[in-house]
């Protein structure tokens, strides 16, 4: 479906990032990966999806804190490839605590890469998109971006603006041949997710198993994680001809989190 296709893919060396660059390789677009890690085991990744999907499949470890480095990764990519058709801004931190003591430092890297560094990466690839005349930009965005829960105060305001970015480009971009939707996952067995249920463990002397669960009951009424390959499927279903009039709009796979 996506053959030919050249896709960035930020913050896509682990968890929902990787799981949405393995599906959109599957559909045959080439991949640019993005994000931190070991030398090697980012190598072995991108290796290993090239060869899985024979697509190609290169590594920019652009830092999405930055927003001139932000920009220079779309620019190589349109310098390397010719075209730039589907940007997938997903990088993201976390960090939490009350909002009298949450660090202000804390606040400001949080709102770089996770609203900021979508900014720049929109700014910069909006007009190729345009000129060929078709693109697909997809922000994963949270169920923090529609809710909020205690001692997030600097992902939820990020999350809350990255589905307002998202209104304002899809209207700017309307009837261009380009989209922007965003993605707002529930909870979903990521690194991120991993240090609060450990965090949860550790603070009320709790299986990790047990706190898994304890997370999932206060907000996920299905009980269940959700899945990066489900949301690999979310995002490769907004690149595809049957979500051309889908714009502007944010998509929730929660679990039934915002429906109470």
């Amino acid at each position: 479906m996506l053959k030919n296709k050249v896709a960035i893919v930020t913050g896509s060396t682990s968890g929902i990032g990787l799981g949405i660059a393995r599906e959109l390789a599957r559909l045959r677009a080439t991949i640019v990966l993005n994000g931190f890690g070991d030398p090697g085991e980012i190598e072995a990744i991108r290796a290993g999806i090239e060869r899985e999907h024979d697509v190609r499949v290169v590594y920019d470890g652009a830092d999405m804190s930055k927003g001139d480095s932000v920009r220079r990764l779309i620019a190589t990519t349109i310098e390397t490839f010719g075209r730039l058709d589907i940007l997938v801004n997903n990088a993201g931190i976390q960090f939490t605590a009350p909002v009298e003591e949450f660090p202000p430092a804390k606040w400001h890297a949080i709102l770089d890469i996770n609203l900021s560094a979508a900014f720049h990466g929109i700014a910069a690839a909006v007009p190729q998109m345009k000129k060929q005349r078709w693109g697909r930009i997809v922000n994963i965005a949270s169920t923090h971006g529609l809710v909020a829960s205690t001692h997030k105060a600097a992902y939820v305001a990020a999350k809350h603006g990255l589905v307002g970015l998202t209104k304002v480009v899809g209207l700017e971009t309307a009837g261009s041949g380009v989209t922007c939707n965003a993605v707002c996952p529930g909870w979903v067995r990521t690194p991120l997710v991993e240090k609060q249920i450990s965090d949860m463990a550790a603070q009320k002397n709790i299986s990790q198993q047990d706190a898994a669960r304890a997370l999932l009951g206060e907000k996920q009424p299905s009980s269940e994680f959700v899945s990066p390959e489900q949301l690999g499927g979310t995002v490769a279903f907004l690149c595809s001809p049957a979500a051309d009039q889908i714009t502007g709009t944010a998509i929730a796979v929660d679990g039934g989190w915002t429906a109470q």
